[in-house]
Formats: structure tokens, C-alpha cells, sequence
């Protein structure tokens, strides 16, 4: 059962890390017109893309930024709590310091769960519009840049079937140079080449021109060509160049599937991809531990008061963010294990927590 004095403190973590939020949601998206307006003009962005633009942004920069929100926001109180003596009294009482955490813990696990099946079913959404605005609207030559590297492409679609492209034009949906290589037990069966193919997305079939196919036989290759022919792959041509933010767009069902199909192919993004699943699980779990990293900073009465507490808070919370973008993009960028590198920073703070929460007992 919750005491008075829980639900005095878990009120006052939940209202604080909420005004937290809705306090720098706003100075967020008064920066991000006043950047992106002259843009939005000159290409004429219509006023509902605007606004669905701006519900994407709001909850992409809320989850972007949760870790400094949270933790902030706890510092805020619980150094008012700390001033007021509050703290003393409560623990002059004879409520052990672990004890005084528990309405804490109860508030990180409220936070942990809403961010949790926000990063599984509404982030997903948000991001893929957050992305495609700026792409489509904001970046010059977007629809280009949306799908990287798209020259040169060579996949494997399945455990026979091997695929090469020239270059891929994601707006036509065309791409040059097609060759499909069909393996048998490690023996080429037969290879399909073609100077152009396009997809049609409402048949669900492909179009090339200038097809080639050669059969491998035993004595003799049979070699079929013709000026153009309509073929069912199992595969779309998309998949060949996914959006570089493909990952951040969907839902944990899909990714789980999606890892696994780019997997089998040998993508060359898995490490990417990795870093945001991991994500999903990573960030919740530091909302505990930047609970108790926060409360123990702020629960001593300090002779600088409110201030000290938010430059030690600011610079701790800044860390964690460093060190998170830092691993992320050193897992995507190189070899590194994504599974060490997304929790890295939760381990270097967590045992950061347990060290502070132990001075703080003291």
C-alpha cells in the first residue's frame, strides 16, 4: 500500500517530468519553424502536411530527448524536496533511504512502460513521417538521399536466388543492368540478365526489357532472349535500396522480420538495424537508473543550492546522451557488437548509480 508520503512524491515525479516535457515541446518546435520556415515556403508545403509534420515532431523529440527530460525533471523536485528539509524530515522519521526510493522506482516503472510500447507501436509512425517530410520537403535532392547508396546494388533474396543492379530510380521504379543468378547446391542453374527492369506495383509482376535467360544443361546451354517480358519475382524491387531510416519506421513485430529477412540477404545495415531494436528495450530500463542517479545527486542539502544540483544533474544527463549517440554510431559505423554498444552506457551508469546510492545512504 502507498503511504501519503508516496503519493506526495510519486505525484510530484509524474507532474514534473510531464510540465518538464510540455515546457520544452514548444521551444523545440518555436526552433525548428524558425530554421525550417523559409523552406516549408519555398517549396510550398501544403499547411496539413505542416501540422501532421509537427504531431510527428513532438513525439519523435519527446522520445529523442526522454533520458534529459526524466532526468531533469527529478532533479528539479527532489532539490526542492532537499531545500524545503523535507528529505530530513522524512528520513529523520525512521523511513530508511531505500524505503524513500520506493515512489521513485514506482514513477520510473510508470515512465518505463509508456515509453516502452511508445518505441513499439507510436514512435514507429511518427519517425517514418518525421523522415519522410524532411526528405521529401526539406533536403535537397531527398528522394535521393532517402535511399543511400543506391549504385552497385548486389543482394541475396534467398537462400538460391542472387541479385545485381546497376542503379535504382526509387520514382519510376526502375532499375538498370538487372541480373538474377539461381543457384542449385551451389551449382548456377540458370542466370537472367536484363538492361532494364520495372516494377508495377498494382500487378505485382515485373517488366524487363532485353531479356536474357541462359539455362546451364549438361552438354548444352539453352539460351532464351526476347525484346521484352512480364516476370512474378518474390521479391520487390524496393527491398534492393530500403529508406536509410527503414529501421525507426517499424513497428517491433515487423523490425523482428524485417532483421531477419536482411539477415539471410547479408545486408550490409544489419549493425543499424541492431542499434534500434536494442533501443527499444535499452532506453526504458535507464529511466530507472537516471531515477536513481538523480536522487542521489539532489537529496543532500547542498550550500549552492537548487543550482548546483541542475549543473550536476545537466552534466550528467549530457553524458549519458554522449555516450549513447557515441556507442550507437561507432556500432552502425564499424563492427562493433550493437548488443555491447546500446548497453554500454546503461552498465557505465548503472554502476555510477549504485556508488552514488550508497554515498547517499551514508
Amino acid at each position: 500500500m502507498l503511504t501519503i508520503i508516496d503519493k506526495y512524491i510519486l505525484k510530484r515525479y509524474l507532474a514534473t517530468f510531464s510540465v518538464m516535457i510540455l515546457l520544452f515541446i514548444p521551444i523545440g518546435i518555436v526552433i525548428d519553424v524558425s530554421e525550417k520556415v523559409n523552406k516549408m515556403l519555398e517549396n510550398k508545403v501544403p499547411f496539413t502536411d505542416i501540422a501532421i509534420y509537427y504531431y510527428n515532431f513532438t513525439v519523435y523529440f519527446a522520445n529523442s530527448l526522454f533520458p534529459i527530460f526524466l532526468f531533469l525533471s527529478v532533479i528539479w523536485f527532489t532539490s526542492k524536496l532537499a531545500n524545503n528539509t523535507e528529505i530530513i524530515a522524512i528520513l529523520s522519521s525512521g523511513i530508511s533511504f531505500t524505503r524513500f526510493l520506493r515512489p521513485y522506482i514506482i514513477g520510473a516503472s510508470i515512465v518505463s512502460v509508456f515509453v516502452l510500447l511508445m518505441g513499439f507501436f507510436i514512435v514507429p509512425a511518427a519517425s517514418e513521417g518525421f523522415n519522410n517530410f524532411r526528405y521529401t520537403y526539406l533536403k535537397g535532392n531527398g528522394k535521393q538521399l532517402m535511399r543511400g547508396e543506391n549504385t552497385n546494388v548486389f543482394r541475396q533474396i534467398n537462400d538460391n536466388d542472387f541479385i545485381y543492379v546497376n542503379s535504382f530510380n526509387e520514382e519510376s521504379k526502375t532499375a538498370f543492368n538487372f541480373t538474377l543468378e539461381h543457384f542449385d547446391k551451389d551449382m548456377l542453374t540458370y542466370k537472367i540478365t536484363a538492361s532494364r527492369i520495372k516494377w508495377d506495383p498494382k500487378k505485382k509482376i515485373y517488366t524487363l526489357y532485353d531479356y536474357t535467360k541462359r539455362t546451364v544443361g549438361e552438354l548444352n546451354d539453352v539460351i532464351e532472349k526476347v525484346p521484352e517480358k512480364n516476370v512474378a519475382f518474390k521479391f520487390e524491387l524496393e527491398d534492393l535500396t530500403p529508406v536509410v531510416y527503414i529501421a525507426e519506421t517499424l513497428s517491433l513485430g515487423k523490425l523482428y522480420k524485417f532483421i531477419d529477412k536482411e539477415k539471410k540477404r547479408g545486408s550490409g545495415n544489419i549493425n543499424t538495424y541492431l542499434v534500434v531494436l536494442y533501443k527499444k528495450y535499452s532506453v526504458p530500463v535507464s529511466a530507472f537508473i537516471l531515477t536513481i542517479i538523480a536522487v542521489a545527486v539532489s537529496s543532500m542539502k547542498r550550500r549552492g543550492g537548487m543550482g548546483t544540483n541542475l549543473a550536476i544533474g545537466i552534466a550528467i544527463a549530457f553524458s549519458f546522451v554522449f555516450f549513447d549517440k557515441i556507442f550507437g554510431t561507432l556500432a552502425e559505423k564499424s563492427t562493433f557488437s550493437p548488443l555491447f554498444a546500446v548497453w554500454f552506457p546503461n552498465m557505465v551508469f548503472g554502476i555510477l548509480a549504485v556508488y552514488l546510492l550508497r554515498n547517499a545512504k551514508r
